[in-house]
């Protein structure tokens, strides 16, 4: 099992640890890490960035929403760093959600979201074969662009630059059961939001007949400390905001995933808390027990024997949001 580093997104600005921990995370033999967007900061400038201050490390999107950039833009993305890093360029995408897709990017939540995600999936991988010009007579993303509201202009083109690879990896966040059952077919590997090594009986119908060399790599949140449960305070923070804020009261994927964890009651108390402006009643509502399960808090000892269970299963990659220098060395030396 390979170790990642997630940096997430920025909050009210750039963290300044971010680049120093990148740069340690590759001394200490990180295979990869990965930056995310949300409605603030993007996920490739930062990448860029870390991209030229390090050599070695993998650089990944966990994620790069596609509401954000349509799939040819996001392939231009990913095939000119991937020609600045010497090859080194993970593309992970997500659909987000109703309230971000329409909410931010002004545009309509597809009503097919697995048509969407495969003819989205389907141009990028024809921009980076570049064996003939793009072409995709598609539901949501048409190349050329064939709409009444056209000009009827549109020419079909395939990229002025080469790209370096052609089997660049490309990732998918996937939540619905359709939509992990979907990325084993069409994507190089998935990026689960929530994976508790103690109950992967929750995906096991929809990797059924995993390829082989697919990519499982999960986030988990780490952190070495004495007291567990102020360790877990950030990941019910995190929980709360994603479960109670990041989605509609009828149509949250975060909150849907939960309860089929075995969390449903807990999810919709959350839900419930959050939208009537008790945020902090919300965050003390996820149960000790599901941040627990989904993460790697505590001493080092603790963490060693939880990290044996992520071990044993299907996961390839574990990507730590690890706040701190101290947790990622423990982490490389437990992982060893």
């Amino acid at each position: 099992m390979r170790l990642g580093l997630a940096l997430g997104y920025w909050g009210r600005g750039p963290d300044p640890a971010h680049l120093d921990l990148a740069v340690e995370a590759e001394n200490l033999g990180y295979d990869s890490v990965w930056t995310a967007e949300a409605w603030g900061s993007d996920a490739f400038t930062p990448l860029t960035w870390i991209a030229a201050h390090t050599s070695r490390i993998r650089l990944g999107t966990a994620i790069a929403q596609m509401a954000a950039r349509s799939p040819t833009a996001t392939a231009m993305h990913a095939l000119t760093l991937d020609h600045l890093s010497g090859g080194r360029m993970m593309l992970g995408l997500g659909l987000s959600g109703p309230q971000v897709v329409e909410g931010w990017y002004g545009r309509p939540f597809p009503a097919s979201p697995l048509t969407a995600t495969r003819e989205y999936v389907d141009v990028i991988r024809q921009v980076l074969r570049r064996e003939a010009p793009v072409a995709l007579d598609g539901r949501f993303h048409s190349h050329p662009y064939r709409g009444e509201d056209g000009t009827g202009l549109g020419k079909a083109l395939r990229p002025i630059t080469h790209p370096l690879r052609a089997d660049l990896p490309l990732l998918l966040g996937a939540e619905g059961p359709k939509n992990i059952a979907q990325t084993t077919r069409i994507a190089d590997g998935w990026l689960p939001l929530y994976w508790s090594p103690t109950r992967t009986d929750v995906y096991q119908a929809s990797l059924t007949g995993v390829p082989e060399g697919f990519v499982i790599a999960p986030m988990a949140r780490a952190k070495v400390c004495d007291d567990v449960a102020e360790g877990l305070l950030p990941v019910k923070a995190m929980l709360g905001f994603y479960i109670g804020g990041m989605g509609h009261a009828a149509r949250n994927f975060h909150a849907d995933l939960m309860a089929r964890m075995g969390y449903e009651e807990e999810a919709r108390r959350i839900q419930e808390l959050f939208l009537a402006g008790r945020k902090e009643e919300a965050v003390l509502a996820v149960p000790d027990a599901f941040a627990d399960e989904i993460s790697l808090i505590g001493p080092r000892e603790r963490i060693a024997e939880r990290l044996e269970l992520w071990r044993k299963g299907p996961v390839t990659d574990l990507l730590l949001t690890a706040p701190d220098p101290h947790t990622l060395r423990v982490l490389a030396e437990l992982n060893s």
